[in-house]
């Protein structure tokens, strides 16, 4: 039977989570929604923003939520759900507002939307959110978010951010805003180890070659793989592995969309030549906002935070990492320096440090068994 989040809480604490008083909070905050929505299916009920580093627990709040409601729900991933939002935009090409169509679909289909770590990075989606997010919120749709970041702070470096900011203020309008941050990580405690990452070995360079065969089962074929009208080299791949360089993987120009495919057609994914990722060469004039940056865009006199050279490639990167673990896919990675020296400092470094720990998780034995969250 399904369990309220006041009871799904508890049931944990009595089989050993540690109690932590922004979590009780935020589970209070969960629970008074969830009691709110079963009463009145035309009562108007606020949404929930639950925000704070990794580690503190926010997906499993929700997952809690979500498992307990009894009224039409989605919960997703955000960015799998803006990668349906343009989907669907473009299959609505002609109408004259494709976008109201959009949400009043989602307001006739659910009464509560949840979507996990709000992060946005792109242009094209902060254009977006603000109108849809005030059209659910005005049609009654109870929104549930995860995310790393205040509203105030979403997106807060990017370029045309005046685009964004009816998004936050809805946001702020219609959720209460629930701080779960606190000096705990969860997701650090102690379990069996299984090795997905080590620092390479000159004295056994065939080490991957071995870890390949050993999960592929047979030999594979270094033909390229094709993701949309994409081709990227490979270095071995049969129908369930792939093993691809750090640069073929995350310097070639990839974005969000073909992870997740990657993710769908493979069950493990072997990444080689991981190098240190930080760098002090720095490059100006980028654009940052979308996937591959290739283009400069009109910033006006407002000077963009230099990035360095491989900025582009640590986006890729942190958005593989993402999808892997998002998915339960296993990562393999094998690199020149230790986890912890990746990407000490530098423009990414808050958005890298979520993939630190995902790393860090991933090397846990029942990583993989289930998806994670």
């Amino acid at each position: 039977m399904p369990l309220s989040p006041r009871d799904a809480y508890q049931l944990a604490l009595q089989q050993g989570f540690v109690e932590d008083p922004a979590q009780g909070l935020a589970v209070e905050h969960l629970h008074a929604c969830h009691e709110a929505l079963h009463v009145s299916s035309r009562n108007r009920v606020r949404g929930i923003y639950l925000w704070g580093p990794v580690g503190r627990g926010k997906t499993w709040l929700m997952d809690r939520f979500h498992e307990g409601l009894s009224v039409p729900v989605r919960r997703q991933h955000f960015h799998h759900f803006m990668r349906w939002v343009h989907k669907r935009l473009f299959e609505l090409t002609g109408q004259s507002d494709p976008l109201s169509t959009l949400a009043k679909e989602l307001a006739t289909e659910l009464r509560v939307l949840c979507l996990d770590e709000l992060f946005i990075n792109d242009i094209g989606d902060a254009m977006i959110l603000g109108p849809l997010f005030r059209q659910l919120f005005d049609s009654g749709l109870v929104l549930v978010l995860t995310s790393n970041q205040p509203p105030q702070d979403l997106y807060s470096h990017g370029h045309h951010r005046d685009r964004l900011l009816p998004a936050i203020d809805a946001i702020q309008k219609h959720m209460d805003i629930v701080d779960v941050r606190g000096p705990e990580d969860h997701r650090l405690h102690p379990g069996a180890q299984t090795q997905r990452y080590w620092i390479r070995d000159t004295a056994r360079p065939e080490q991957m070659a071995e870890l390949f065969a050993r999960l592929a089962g047979e030999r594979g074929h270094t033909q390229p793989l094709t993701i949309g009208e994409r081709r990227i080299e490979v270095l071995s791949q049969n129908a369930h592995v792939l093993w691809c360089s750090y640069d073929q993987l995350c310097e070639a120009p990839l974005w969000a969309n073909d992870y997740i495919e990657l993710c769908d057609r493979f069950d493990h994914i072997l990444l080689s030549d991981l190098p240190p990722l930080a760098s002090e060469q720095q490059l100006s004039g980028i654009a940052r906002g979308t996937e591959d940056a290739a283009e400069r865009v009109d910033t006006g006199d407002r000077e963009m935070p230099p990035l360095s050279r491989r900025d582009n490639g640590v986006r890729r990167f942190i958005a593989l990492v993402d999808e892997c673990y998002d998915r339960g896919v296993p990562l393999y990675l094998e690199a020149a320096v230790a986890m912890d020296s990746l990407y000490p400092q530098g423009y990414l470094e808050f958005a890298f440090r979520r993939t630190l720990s995902r790393l860090k998780e991933m090397q846990l034995s029942r990583f993989g068994l289930q998806p994670a969250g």
